[in-house]
């Protein structure tokens, strides 16, 4: 399945994995030098979610994590919230 957001189309992106060796100057060293650059895959945080739609159902999907936090989808509630009688409120 590829790694894609169903919310955000957010997919994976390349970039540089960069190896260092030696110790910093301000440590007392002589200096990091950057021994090795090879291409690597950025993936998005990718979690499988049960959602609910605008129209009332239920769908699982993978949703990123950024999406989740900032509200894009509404999560799906199992059992609803506990509510206090009115005839205990009174007392």
């Amino acid at each position: 399945m590829a790694q894609i957001c169903e919310v955000c189309g957010k997919k994976p992106g390349m970039g540089n994995s960069v190896t260092h060796r030696g110790k910093a100057k301000y440590l007392g060293g002589v200096g990091t030098k950057i021994t090795g650059i090879s291409r690597r895959q950025f993936k998005p945080n990718l979690q499988k979610v049960h959602v609910t739609l605008a129209n009332g159902g239920h769908k699982s999907m993978r949703v990123c994590t950024q999406c989740i936090r900032s509200g894009a989808i509404t999560k799906r509630v199992h059992a609803a919230p506990f509510k206090i009688p009115k005839s205990a409120e009174k007392q």
